[in-house]
């Protein structure tokens, strides 16, 4: 969109640069006065077009360079934005995680600590039959 602005922009200032010499050469042709006349009106409307002209393209290049500067500082901020909601979700991601850590070796003590009750109970159990079997022959 921008581009489009800046094109139609270009073109009707150069149509307007261009009109305007068009018409002040044809206006100075037309006019009832002396060769020299001519040629020093011809002269002085020339500069003052280029004068015009060379102000406008100052404006116009003042008006790119301003656009540009705000382009720049808006993709700037967008892209901070973007770094900061990076950096919250990437907080959020290893604080779940780190939870999830911790849940897990819970779980994995619970399931050793039940483990080593089981063993023991079974450890128990063998030794009573052990023993029971060893009083039987007895």
């Amino acid at each position: 969109m921008e581009s489009n602005n800046s094109s139609y922009f270009k073109g009707f200032l150069l149509g307007a640069v261009v009109g305007g010499a068009v018409g002040a050469v044809t206006a100075l042709l037309l006019a009832p006065k002396s060769g020299r006349e001519l040629r020093d009106d011809i002269a002085t409307k020339g500069e003052d077009l280029y004068n015009k002209a060379q102000g406008y393209f100052q404006k116009g290049e003042n008006a790119v360079e301003e656009a540009t500067e705000d382009f720049m500082n808006e993709g700037r901020m967008r892209a901070e934005r973007i770094v900061n909601t990076a950096r919250v979700q990437a907080d959020h991601l290893m604080s779940n995680a780190e939870q999830v850590l911790r849940d897990a070796k819970s779980r994995a003590q619970s399931v050793k600590d039940s483990v080593q009750h089981g063993a023991q109970k079974v450890s128990d159990a063998a030794k009573a039959g052990a023993d029971a079997f060893r009083s039987e022959l007895s």
